[in-house]
């Protein structure tokens, strides 16, 4: 009697379903690894995505970078280059086939070792890549992602394997239909990397005012560059980039420590209580108090009291 061999997305498929039993987004016992299970859709939550690859093996999710909407589902993958804020939101889950997926940070400092061993295999475009971009994933990517997953049912083999996997993710990745984005950003000097500069410097001095002259020159670029490549990469002008900060700030400070709306907004840099509702609620689609006591409702009963702040994947 023969036995039909499991396809990898299936394994993946049961390896999540057996660690994460409930919903929510897992810490994981390999170093940059959480895996992520729900079993519903849900409204769009506000997210702080890195540097990373997300593979969902079942259902699908809706991030909205800007104003651009990217939907990904099943063997699909999101390859994050550079710190970004969004809005996602699973849309396909059920109790029947809850959303799965894993995701993995990638290590932006351990790139140019890379690049030094495999070369320049791909021509690198002029125009600064956009930092987030949805892909199919390969069978070479797919094959070394399951074996990342079976580490966390083999953990006496994590310090020696996933080494070994990581370096494989980065040269899948980086030798890819999409590795001008990580190469463009660990290259010193190149635009891309300015960018990831400006980007670092926003996330340290979101409650500041921001002159974007003064942003242009800590970076060493013009200011109708830095608006340009900025745009291209992140979706956002700089000025939009640090109220997506501020504003992604300012409800977790409502949701976990709970202050007003009128400290909450003081505390990340607005002045006028007025435009800071008025923004908040255009971000996400209701005033302070009341988005916020929805989710405290929602809230209640979940045995992990998990924030509706997500973690990439």
């Amino acid at each position: 009697m023969t036995t039909t061999r499991q396809t990898p997305r299936q394994e993946m498929i049961d390896i999540i379903a057996r660690i994460a039993e409930r919903d929510g987004d897992h810490a994981t016992v390999v170093p940059g690894l959480s895996i992520h299970r729900h079993s519903s859709t849900a409204k769009p939550n506000c997210a702080a995505y890195k540097p990373s690859l997300a593979i969902i093996v079942q259902g699908a999710k809706r991030v909205v970078l800007g104003d651009e909407t990217l939907v990904y589902g099943a063997s699909d993958y999101l390859l994050t280059s550079i710190d970004l804020p969004v809005l996602s939101q699973v849309s396909q889950a059920s109790p029947e086939e809850p959303y799965l997926s894993l995701a993995f940070q990638i290590d932006t400092g351990k790139i140019p070792a890379l690049l030094d061993l495999i070369g320049d295999r791909r021509v690198k475009p002029s125009a600064s890549a956009r930092g987030m971009t949805v892909s199919k994933i390969a069978p070479d990517l797919e094959d070394a992602a399951l074996r990342l997953l079976r580490l966390l049912e083999r953990p006496d083999d994590i310090a020696a394997l996933l080494p070994l996997i990581e370096q494989e993710l980065l040269y899948r990745l980086l030798v890819g239909p999409h590795g001008t984005r990580l190469r463009q950003m660990s290259t010193a000097e190149s635009q891309p990397h300015q960018i990831g500069r400006a980007v670092a410097w926003l996330k340290e001095h979101y409650a500041h005012p921001l002159r974007i002259d003064d942003l242009a020159s800590r970076v060493s670029m013009s200011v109708s560059s830095l608006h340009h490549h900025f745009k291209s990469i992140t979706a956002m002008s700089p000025l939009q980039y640090q109220k997506q900060l501020r504003l992604q700030e300012a409800r977790r400070l409502m949701l976990e420590e709970r202050l007003d709306a009128g400290d909450a907004g003081h505390q990340v840099g607005y002045e006028s209580q007025s435009q800071f509702s008025r923004e908040y609620s255009r971000q996400f689609g209701e005033p302070p108090a009341r988005d916020i006591g929805r989710v405290r409702r929602s809230l209640v009963g979940l045995l992990s009291g998990e924030t509706e702040m997500l973690s990439e994947g």
